[in-house]
């Protein structure tokens, strides 16, 4: 294994970090934000589900132009690893700003709340897309990608893990009585520490493959739209992708309804929440099974799993330690799926450069973990909520027998439907050839 193959472990644990960062602020936005807007910021429910979606289609937009901008970057420090520098900053005053909870009008807040969310959303685009873009960058060994990514998703799992266990405790802590306060202060703790993080990231991360000079900054538009037209694979993976986030995203957001409602012990949220980070379990068993089985199989028994614990959740009914079960068990499930997805993406990012010539690592990278994320996220929250409003979900009521139906079906059932969807895609995900021989083709020409 070459210099340009072999990653450190000082470089691994720095690229996951990054994650960490990302996730301590992102998982309150992605698993706490719903409920903030409707029962602190006061929002009605549907008002939440619009702008939820509303917001991420605008949103959608911004991993493809980042991606065209990475693409064209050149400095000392590479294409990818700059923006976390210029950006990590702005995101992690955003994240704080949006939790802010002004005293304006019903209108006010609602403009400020879709004004911030964007905001951050943006911003996190601007320092997690590097995170993907980076990768084809950092080694050409497919294995080598994989353990990377597995100490990225690891890294990731860990800041949910901490926000998961400590958040409500710490907005009660801070708060002293007043959720609003003390969602503001604990976001400003997350924020000082992510930002720290990210700088951890950049310093200590190389960009160690490098295409011939004579393409550097000469990717056009219309040469990234055919990267894209002619990249079946990486299509489908990213439709995978939104997928997955929508299982991830949905089921982190009506989890807080279905223990506070159904389940009547809000005690559990953050219980259950934690648990839900043994996703990091199935990551850690994605290099090794991955010597010995397709990555498409592994999403494939991936989702399999977690469908399992969605079951074993729904038939526990009130039984916690049942609840507790089911969650580990789509949780591994999921840990395969997020373990794997973005060192496929990685994949079809050298199997497009084989097959159209053109190597547009920020593009496809860029816009295939964006739209999955944002796309994705925005949906497995908006989703939730509509299910919710129109089974006449009140915030902070006693809920009818239909709000409680819509706040089952989006934590039970929604999983289930979208990791199906996730199967089916998957049986159409297929390259010309094995990935290992492309990419030994590429580097004999670079």
């Amino acid at each position: 294994m070459d210099s340009n193959s072999k990653l450190s472990i000082k470089e691994k644990i720095s690229y996951g970090i990054g994650d960490t960062a990302c996730n301590l602020m992102y998982t309150v936005v992605t698993a706490y934000l719903t409920f903030y807007f409707t029962d602190v910021f006061g929002l009605n429910v549907v008002d939440v589900g619009v702008l939820m979606f509303a917001s991420r289609i605008v949103d959608t937009f911004d991993s493809p132009i980042f991606g065209i901008l990475i693409d064209k970057t050149n400095t000392r420090w590479g294409k990818s690893r700059p923006w976390i520098l210029w950006f990590c900053i702005p995101f992690s005053v955003a994240s704080v700003l949006l939790f802010a909870n002004p005293n304006f009008s019903y209108g006010g807040k609602l403009i400020y709340a879709y004004i911030m969310y964007i905001c951050v959303n943006v911003l996190y685009a601007a320092v997690n897309n590097p995170l993907t873009t980076m990768l084809p960058s950092l080694t050409d060994d497919t294995h080598e990608r994989t353990v990377a990514n597995t100490f990225r998703m690891v890294g990731g799992q860990v800041g949910a893990l901490i926000v998961n266990l400590s958040l409500l405790s710490l907005v009660s802590l801070f708060g002293q009585g007043n959720k609003s306060k003390g969602f503001f202060s604990t976001m400003s703790l997350f924020s000082v520490i992510g930002l720290i993080m990210l700088l951890i990231t950049f310093f200590n991360t190389r960009e160690k493959i490098k295409v011939k000079d004579s393409d550097k900054a000469n990717v056009s538009v219309k040469d990234s739209i055919i990267a894209i037209k002619y990249n079946k694979p990486w299509i489908i993976t990213v439709l995978v992708s939104i997928v997955a986030y929508i299982i991830y995203t949905s089921r982190a957001t009506a989890a807080i309804y279905y223990l506070t409602y159904y389940i009547k012990n809000e005690g559990a949220v953050s219980l259950v929440n934690s648990l839900g980070t043994t996703t990091i379990i199935g990551m850690l068993l994605v290099p090794t099974i991955s010597k010995y089985m397709a990555k498409r199989n592994m999403i494939m028994i991936g989702n399999l799993v977690a469908i399992t614990g969605q079951v074993i959740i729904y038939l526990g009914k009130f039984n916690i330690s049942v609840i507790c079960i089911g969650t580990v068990v789509a949780s591994i499930g999921l840990g395969v799926v997020f373990g794997i997805l973005f060192s496929l993406l990685a994949d079809t990012v050298d199997y497009g450069e084989w097959k159209t010539g053109i190597r547009t690592e920020g593009i496809l990278a860029a816009t295939g973990s964006g739209v999955g994320i944002k796309l994705g996220s925005g949906l497995g929250a908006a989703i939730p909520a509509w299910i919710m409003a129109k089974g006449g979900y009140i915030a902070g009521a006693v809920q009818s027998s239909t709000a409680i139906n819509s706040i089952i079906i989006s934590y039970i059932f929604l999983p289930v439907l979208m990791c199906i969807v996730s199967i089916i895609l998957l049986l159409f995900l297929k390259f010309e050839k094995p990935i290992e021989s492309i990419i030994e083709e590429l580097s004999a020409s670079r």
